[in-house]
């Protein structure tokens, strides 16, 4: 056998990484501190991409695309991929509407070749929890259709006004799809209509899949175990740069008060009875059905109709006027204007011995400390994640009288 050359390889080692040389031992024999600096880099993946200045698509309208085939009942994920999709589904919706709470929701299965809507696009974020708990309960059969469902989604997302967002988000466990027609048709209504597809594989690569997401500018992922799932969902939560498609235009809305049914009129009259009992509009369903345990005096009466409804954000049915508070337009404003990322500092040039936002002192695994870059405030990784994913304001900076200012 003739002698290698230096730098001569097979094309099957060619550009191999080469990962277990960045794991090195520190001083006493141990590898937790290379470990902790791979998983802090890991973390702050996400935020160091995050592009300033983008305009994004605040008015979000997202189908979640379920696989409910045979191949959900797989027990690599524990119990089985059913069971644990439909709990880490049921945290990314309130995450979802916590972040988002203008926007609205629907959920499509697809089983044994076909595609149903289980629930139309809403911001109920109960009655979305619920039915992700009822699908978990119900069978897994079948082949899934990926294009019986786009289509599905895509004639509820084309009727959107042009302001509106329109996403798709697919969960797929099986490695096939029994479609009636050619996909790549689908694909390029998709296309054509500015609807983002985004898809998250269970198993394995699928090319399809691949081309849908990187057609329609989503992403596509496949999953490594159940916590890099859930940290897959959460890049879901943040909205997206908006399609050039979306149109720039001012958006009515109603600002309802909670009160009393007989104490507030829509024209400025007044009732007889101060306590009149109804029911409100959101429990009332589409075959007239009521439930009785929601009949009450006080609600939020829309402004335009004298609608009644329980809970907010919600789009009336009567006359469909967004009817939102001025918290939810606040949260959705923090994704405009995002906090600065922090500047990444070794450990060894900190001086400061605890973290600003939770007190705990740096010890030898934190091998890098965070800096706010206008109140000059030292934060760890966890508090740095917390800061521009769920606060949105820095501590630091608004406990100071020039932040207050």
């Amino acid at each position: 056998m003739a002698e290698e050359e230096e730098g001569n390889e097979y094309r099957w080692e060619t550009g191999y990484e080469k990962t277990w040389e960045a794991i090195k031992e520190d001083d006493d024999g141990l590898l937790e501190a290379s470990v902790a600096e791979i998983i802090q880099r890991a973390k702050r993946k996400r935020q160091a991409e995050r592009r300033p200045n983008t305009r994004l698509g605040m008015m979000r309208h997202l189908y979640i695309i379920l696989d409910c085939s045979d191949a959900m009942t797989d027990q690599d994920l524990k119990p089985t991929r059913q069971l644990c999709t439909a709990k880490l589904l049921e945290g990314f919706i309130e995450e979802y509407f916590d972040q988002n709470p203008i926007s609205q929701m629907g959920i499509i299965v697809t089983r044994n070749k076909r595609a149903e809507l289980v629930c139309e696009l809403a911001g109920n974020v109960r009655k979305h929890v619920d039915i992700v708990k009822q699908i978990a309960q119900g069978p897994c059969s079948g082949e899934p259709s990926l294009q019986n469902s786009l289509e599905l989604a895509l004639s509820s997302l084309r009727l959107l006004p042009g302001h509106a967002s329109r996403e798709v988000l697919i969960i797929m466990g099986s490695l096939t799809t029994c479609d009636p027609h050619d996909i790549n048709v689908t694909i390029q209504k998709l296309k054509a209509e500015g609807v983002r597809c985004s898809v998250i594989g269970l198993a394995a690569e699928v090319r399809v899949c691949r081309q849908l997401s990187k057609e329609t500018g989503g992403l596509y992922s496949v999953i490594l175990d159940d916590c890099h799932f859930r940290d897959l969902l959460l890049q879901q939560v943040e909205p997206p740069p908006a399609a050039r498609t979306q149109d720039c235009s001012l958006v009515r809305m109603g600002f309802p008060h909670h009160s009393k049914i007989g104490n507030d009129a829509v024209d400025g009259g007044s009732t007889s009875n101060s306590n009149a009992m109804s029911f409100c509009m959101c429990h009332l369903d589409v075959e007239g059905k009521v439930d009785s345990s929601k009949l009450g005096a006080t609600g939020h009466l829309c402004p335009q109709c004298g609608s009644k409804y329980c809970e907010l954000p919600v789009e009336c049915r009567a006359c469909g006027l967004t009817l939102v508070s001025a918290p939810h337009l606040a949260r959705s404003y923090h994704h405009l204007f995002p906090v600065d990322n922090f500047l990444e500092l070794d450990a060894k040039e900190n001086v400061k011995p605890n973290c600003f936002g939770c007190r705990r002192k740096f010890v030898d695994i934190d091998k890098h400390v965070y800096k706010c870059g206008a109140c000059s405030h030292i934060f760890c990784l966890d508090c740095d994640i917390f800061v521009h994913d769920t606060l949105h304001s820095c501590p630091g900076c608004t406990s100071t009288a020039k932040g207050v200012k």
